[in-house]
């Protein structure tokens, strides 16, 4: 039986989540989506989807049923081959994946992000100072979210100096890729072409610098059995998901604060609100807005029968605004308790990365409180259009400092 003989039993839309107005401006079709029924299906793709809480929570936590190994994009791996390895860490199921993370966990401790506060608080202060001093409009996006993840990032894994650069179009590139082969999909393609060859020469064993992380996650993974190929595979996967979420995520976070004075006032007379802010940001502009399963058996969800090999869209950003969850969830507000919010997955499979991105998450927005005492939109903020992705191109602000 065929996930098109079954499609009947969820309501069908005509909605394109890959489309230039869609990721655009997606919220009216989120809640479309929420409302037409707990799973629907996507005609044009041929996929079905699920955009409330419960049921992205339920599709995200039930790996043995939603299987990542057949890929996280629309593509099946099952079927088709893949336009690269497949990460030993998004794109792969128990014991293998089991494997892989237990590698990154050992090493990518609450301890050891401890001691890196201070210095990723230091490089916060030093630039968000020094750019607010500038007076005129800014960039929130060149001149902020991109160059503090892309300094105490690659310092942390060990990456040279030289190349950095190539880190935003390599990891646009492959959340592209999560999306049918569109024109966001080609042009990621090209863009990310040179910056792949750097890509994995830093992920060769002996490439990264012996304090940084990388080189302890190839030590652990030699440890662990792993070959050199495998190694260099598990240090990529760091790197693809490691840059550009965070760089949207601090993005996101200035131009909501811009948008709304009194949620920046409220940082401002508590800088201990900016972890909370953050998460904030997270949930209502989810940096990460979709992720694919594949159903490794006939299953249901919420009543509705899914095929084996169905491809399940989840609407992570959706989710995340589900009046089902939240309280007025189209509000920003940072005093809310986000907890629960689905932006850095669910599971085993939740971002491997998020508390490190919480940390520099965290160190901006507390530089911002101490350094600005107003943020104001300049100009017209341009989105990024990506596959998977929700950021910013540019954001004109003016700043005042503090």
């Amino acid at each position: 039986m065929t996930a098109e003989t079954l499609a009947t039993n969820a309501p069908v839309l005509d909605l394109d989540p890959f489309s230039d107005d869609f990721l655009t401006d997606p919220y009216d079709a989120h809640e479309q989506m929420r409302e037409a029924g707990p799973v629907f299906w996507l005609e044009r793709y041929g996929v079905y989807g699920v955009a409330r809480h419960d049921e992205v929570s339920r599709v995200l936590t039930d790996h043995e049923t939603f299987v990542s190994s057949r890929g996280v994009g629309i593509s099946d791996f099952a079927k088709e081959k893949p336009w690269r390895p497949p990460s030993l860490l998004l794109e792969a199921d128990p014991p293998q994946h089991t494997k892989a993370r237990q590698v990154v966990t050992k090493i990518l401790t609450v301890k050891l992000l401890r001691s890196l506060k201070d210095g990723f608080q230091a490089h916060a202060d030093e630039l968000v100072a020094r750019v607010a001093a500038q007076g005129g409009v800014i960039d929130g996006v060149h001149d902020l979210a991109e160059p503090y993840p892309l300094a105490v990032f690659p310092d942390f894994i060990g990456l040279a100096k030289d190349g950095r650069e190539n880190l935003l179009p390599y990891g646009s590139m492959v959340f592209n890729t999560f999306g049918p082969r569109n024109g966001h999909f080609e042009r990621a393609l090209e863009r990310g072409a040179a910056a792949q060859g750097w890509i994995m020469e830093q992920c060769r064993p002996g490439s990264p610098a012996s304090e940084g992380l990388g080189a302890q996650i190839h030590a652990a993974a030699a440890q662990a059995g792993f070959n050199e190929e495998d190694q260099a595979k598990l240090l990529r996967s760091f790197l693809s998901a490691g840059v550009d979420t965070t760089v949207h995520g601090i993005g996101n976070a200035l131009q909501c604060l811009a948008e709304n004075p009194e949620q920046f006032a409220a940082l401002r007379d508590d800088p201990s609100l900016a972890r909370a802010a953050f998460e904030e940001t997270v949930r209502y502009s989810s940096p990460v807005q979709t992720f694919f399963r594949t159903t490794s058996k006939d299953t249901e969800v919420s009543g509705v029968a899914l095929p084996e090999g169905s491809k399940v869209l989840m609407f992570l950003a959706a989710a995340n605004r589900d009046p089902r969850q939240w309280e007025s969830p189209a509000a920003f507000d940072i005093q809310r308790k986000a907890a629960g919010h689905v932006g850095f997955g669910f599971g085993i499979h939740a971002c491997l990365g998020q508390m490190l991105a919480r940390l520099e998450g965290e160190c901006f927005l507390t530089a911002l409180a101490r350094h600005v005492s107003r943020i104001e939109l300049a100009g017209q903020p341009k989105q990024q259009l990506n596959n998977t992705l929700r950021g910013l191109d540019s954001l004109p602000l003016h700043l005042t400092a503090a």
